[in-house]
């Protein structure tokens, strides 16, 4: 059997160093087959179809290098809390939900920030009673490590002001707010999806991201095994249109081991990382530091996974072919990592693997260096948001969050993402922040650090690629995968060309 040809005439950028532009890109059976000047490549293939888009740049796929995916298709029904600027903003969304919502049933959103509630503290419990108090109510702030709820939910989970704090966890008093490990002990309390609804979130947000331009997305585990296995039933169906990389939570791991896990390198769908969390995240107090920790005398953070057992998972993780993926945010916790990862390097090195860190957001001066050789999984639309809260709260680590530029510059492959649903995965976002070294407050942080609008195409294209190993992704020259980006300009409006 034949495959059609066809020749995409565009203004081409292939990241390929040895031929950085051409006109046109002939592709056949999902492949690049050449890349060359119009005339040379009709002169090869004379019949192909010709698809006219001179006036429009085409690039590699985009790669979206760190999201939720099914959390993130999940999300796109629930409330929605971005922007929001006060407690009364919130209670004014839930009781619009809660008008809307049969009572007794969950009412699931998040995306707010504490440091733009106008809070000297935490949010309560019964300021959601106020407005909901028939409804069980869970809001996950914007970074997802911690959640503010009701008294309703508050009941149906059991905690009460005597319950203890868990192992990572912190039960916030009064009652209202739960962090890190603590949140489970209320979002186990909410009613399990059906087969039927993990697949509709699967669905909706594998195709919320290809309709965004994006051709491929790596997953970042935090959720319930039931993701990843409706992500594999629609790659089965042949209903996913994204190529999916997927980390395992190190929990899983064993079991995986003993169940001998496919690392299916062929398919849309990938098992390739298993994920640490080596703290938690700055807008909700829980980033791992050195002293003198928070600005503010909040302290240094939560530690969750020990290094130890990052280590010794790690090097199993790599015994199966798997990479080491590690969240890590506050200074002290990417130290840590490093210090880890120096261990792992020679297991990794022989395997091929290229160890990972998730965020790198906060470091000292003297751990950027370290990052060689790995990669580093950045998502720049956070400095967005997150430039006030440095600001006010490590202002010591200014000029080295988010620092793109040095880490690339020692030899890191850059990664960038979205961490959707923490974020809406708007590459837009990133390219801004990214170049502009601006926040939402129009505020520099850290301008040496900013990147070239090519050099961020790159980290959401090819850096991706060599993060999970795809040698013929964010790349177009002969061989590699026909899956590419139309651009009117870089950095504007995108939409996805996978043949």
């Amino acid at each position: 059997m034949t495959h059609p040809l066809t020749i995409i005439q565009a203004q081409v950028i292939t990241l390929d160093e040895g031929h950085p532009q051409a006109q046109a890109v002939l592709v056949g059976g999902g492949r690049v087959l050449a890349v060359g000047s119009l005339d040379d490549l009709r002169a090869q293939a004379p019949r192909a179809e010709v698809l006219d888009h001179r006036d429009v740049l085409l690039t590699p796929g985009l790669a979206d290098a760190h999201i939720h995916l099914v959390m993130y298709g999940a999300s796109l029904t629930q409330l929605e809390l971005f922007g929001v600027r006060s407690v009364a903003e919130v209670q004014a969304r839930v009781a619009g939900r809660a008008a809307a919502t049969p009572a007794g049933k969950w009412i699931v959103g998040g995306g707010f920030l504490t440091s733009e509630l106008g809070l000297d503290g935490y949010p309560t419990a019964a300021q959601l009673d106020e407005v909901s108090p028939n409804h069980p109510v869970l809001l996950h702030s914007r970074d997802h490590h911690m959640v503010w709820v009701n008294s309703a939910a508050l009941k149906l989970a059991g905690v009460t002001e005597g319950t203890p704090d868990p192992e990572g966890g912190h039960i916030v008093h009064p009652l209202g707010c739960l962090q890190e490990n603590a949140q489970a002990l209320v979002m186990d309390a909410l009613p399990t999806p059906t087969r039927q609804e993990w697949l509709a979130h699967a669905r909706a947000g594998a195709n919320d991201m290809a309709q965004r331009g994006y051709v491929s997305v790596h997953t970042m585990a935090f959720e319930d095994i039931e993701a990843p296995r409706a992500l594999q039933t629609l790659a089965a169906q042949g209903e996913l249109p994204l190529r999916v990389w997927a980390c395992l939570p190190h929990e899983r791991l064993l079991l995986a081991r003993d169940l001998g896990l496919a690392l299916n390198p062929g398919g849309l769908f990938q098992w390739g990382g298993v994920k640490f969390f080596a703290d938690g995240a700055l807008g909700s107090r829980t980033a791992w530091l050195h002293a003198p920790g928070f600005a503010d005398g909040s302290g240094t953070g939560i530690a969750l996974d020990a290094p130890e057992l990052i280590y010794q998972r790690g090097l199993e993780a790599i015994e199966l072919g798997l990479t080491p993926v590690t969240h890590a945010i506050g200074d002290r916790a990417n130290t840590e990592v490093l210090n880890v990862y120096e261990k792992l390097r020679p297991a990794a090195e022989a395997r091929g693997i290229r160890l990972r860190i998730e965020h790198s957001q906060h470091l000292r001066p003297q751990d950027v260096a370290r990052m060689n050789g790995m990669t580093s999984s950045i998502q720049p639309m956070h400095l967005l948001a997150d430039g006030p809260m440095i600001r006010d709260l490590l202002p010591h680590l200014r000029d080295t969050s988010y620092a793109c530029k040095s880490i690339r510059d020692a030899g890191a492959v850059l990664a960038f993402g979205s961490d959707g649903p923490v974020a809406t995965p708007d590459y837009r976002d990133n390219f801004r922040a990214a170049t502009t070294r601006r926040d939402d407050q129009g505020e520099l942080i850290g301008p040496d650090e900013a990147l070239t609008e090519l050099e961020v195409l790159w980290a959401h294209t090819r850096g991706p690629a060599l993060a999970a190993g795809w040698e013929d992704e964010g790349i177009i020259r002969p061989g590699a995968r026909a899956a590419f980006t139309l651009w009117d300009r870089l950095g504007g409006n995108a939409r996805a060309l996978v043949m």
